[in-house]
């Protein structure tokens, strides 16, 4: 799997439903993956590669809730959307409250599961924009000396330079330096942009 197309992942131990939802998903233009069981897709996951997760409960083997279960601790995997029989119900809402994004009860009207996985699919792309704008920031954050991150703390906690010159013991024009190499390496136009930047990593610690 590893390519940049998003992709629907289609996990159900019944080969009629995989190719019906594999044929409404190429009907609109979206690529298809098919897995026979959880362990297949679990064999073959790639935490890089942007899609979603067309799901079934009950399997043989790993269900689809131990599926989920394992893909949660994962830092970045698929959104889910269950499809369950009508006596799976109750564990179709247990997995819902575990993050899945839609459950969806066979037999299932075509277009309220591709609004699902379309719903899915945005999800994926929103996080892993989110994922990689905190790489990046983690990235800027990194090329910051030893100073200059010292210099950053006391910034944006809105220290003033002649402050933050006496407090670290040097010249205010030195400090002036460092704060204007901090906000060229953080690529901060603003000092309200370097304290949004900061929060991101103080929240992906």
């Amino acid at each position: 799997m590893g390519n940049s197309q998003a992709t629907v992942f289609i996990v159900d131990d019944d080969a009629e439903v995989r190719e019906a939802i594999k044929l409404l998903m190429e009907s609109v233009g979206l690529g298809v993956v098919c897995f026979a069981s959880a362990q297949g897709y679990l064999e073959a996951f790639d935490p890089e590669q942007p899609g979603c997760l067309v799901l079934d409960i009950r399997m043989p083997g790993i269900s689809g809730l131990e599926l989920q279960s394992r893909l949660d601790a994962e830092p970045i995997h698929p959104p889910i959307v269950i499809i369950t029989g009508h006596g799976d119900v109750p564990m179709a809402v247990r997995a819902v409250q575990a993050g899945a994004v839609d459950f969806i009860e066979k037999p299932f009207k075509d277009q309220y599961l591709l609004d699902s996985v379309h719903r899915a699919l945005e999800i994926d792309a929103r996080q892993r924009g989110e994922v990689s704008r905190r790489h990046e920031i983690r990235g800027r954050f990194e090329r910051l000396t030893p100073r200059e991150r010292e210099v950053l703390d006391l910034v944006v906690t809105g220290t003033r330079n002649k402050v933050i010159a006496a407090q670290l013991g040097v010249s205010q024009s030195t400090v002036e330096v460092h704060r204007s190499r901090v906000m060229e390496k953080m690529e901060a136009k603003t000092l309200s942009d370097l304290m949004r930047m900061i929060f991101v990593l103080e929240n992906d610690e």
